[in-house]
């Protein structure tokens, strides 16, 4: 018996419905996963709320789970039945106790890395991953400026940037989450309802920064612009708060030549030869330990509802994972 969550309509939390699904068999190229642990990220209620479009519906949702190979299809050979693997990628459909994904978007987990660390940090690791290595491949000794510095991705990026010698800058809604920045690196935590450019300002003696990674969106987006230097670049990867609205080219110009980006994991990782380098890179610094893996919340898969909830209640923080 194979059960998933899935939409059949766009909306809510309460449009999450667990459900008994047929169990399919991988075609050519496929393989079937059994999950042990999915991830929860934000791109998820993109995808229920219909702000994302699924292929069809009744859909389930989902990008990021981890589990055994139960199955492979003909002609398979990245993986073999048996191996444990992540993933973090297309298509959605993740949110189910087994599922069939095509093989070579999978990477194998090693042992050392457990299946909730793996549903953890593919997603939000393999995106931090390309924001500081390729997006904007930041520098010894700059300044950068992360938003949303305690939740999954930000955790993640706070303690990498700080790895590879950044001064780290995070903001955070709460008092509480300023702590947890804190505690995994962030030598300023600014709250959101600072006034974050003259806040930049000040902690900078007047350079502001040559880059703002922004997961927030609309609240966010011309503050973080005006907490630019000249010829800075402003990385958009995401929409909490809403999206961005549109804007006048002629405003990056005003604000001193900008850069302005809206990058996504799955461009980053379509071929599979990025998909392993970003992959193995995250491995690398996770297996050290220069990078935590924090997983703060965990709920039943068929209480994915209630994750929703509270993730846009933005009393997350950290990684969360759903057990099937």
């Amino acid at each position: 018996m194979n059960h998933a969550i899935r939409v059949h309509e766009y909306g809510g939390p309460e449009k999450l419905l667990w459900e008994e699904v047929p169990l399919p068999e991988p075609k050519p190229g496929e393989a079937l996963v059994k999950h042990e642990a999915v991830g929860l990220n934000y791109i998820d209620v993109y995808f229920r709320t219909g702000l994302y479009k699924a292929p069809a519906l009744p859909a389930t949702i989902g990008m990021e789970g981890a589990g055994t190979v139960a199955a492979v299809g003909e002609g398979v050979t990245d993986v073999a039945v048996g191996d444990r693997v992540a993933y973090a990628t297309g298509p959605i459909g993740a949110y189910a106790q087994s599922r069939i994904i095509k093989a070579d978007r999978l990477v194998k987990l090693p042992d050392a890395i457990s299946f909730e660390t793996g549903a953890a940090m593919m997603l939000q690791g393999m995106t931090a991953q390309y924001l500081l290595r390729r997006t904007f491949p930041v520098q010894k000794g700059q300044t950068v400026l992360i938003h949303a510095a305690a939740g999954g991705v930000g955790l993640i990026m706070v303690q990498w940037a700080k790895h590879l010698g950044c001064t780290v800058i995070g903001t955070v809604s709460t008092p509480e989450k300023a702590e947890i920045a804190k505690a995994h690196g962030a030598d300023h935590v600014l709250l959101t309802s600072e006034n974050l450019p003259s806040r930049v300002k000040e902690i900078t003696g007047g350079a502001m920064l040559p880059v703002v990674y922004d997961s927030v969106g609309k609240d966010t987006f011309l503050p973080s612009l005006d907490s630019l230097a000249p010829m800075g670049m402003m990385v958009s990867y995401g929409n909490a708060s809403g999206p961005v609205g549109p804007i006048e080219v002629n405003l990056l110009a005003a604000k001193g030549s900008l850069f302005l980006t809206r990058p996504t994991l799955a461009s980053y990782t379509a071929k599979r030869e990025d998909l392993l380098a970003s992959a193995t890179d995250l491995i690398d610094v996770v297996a050290k330990g220069v990078v935590k893996i924090v997983v703060n919340q965990r709920y039943a898969l068929k209480d994915a509802s209630q994750a929703h909830l509270d993730l846009e209640a933005r009393k997350t923080t950290g990684s969360t994972v759903l057990i099937p």
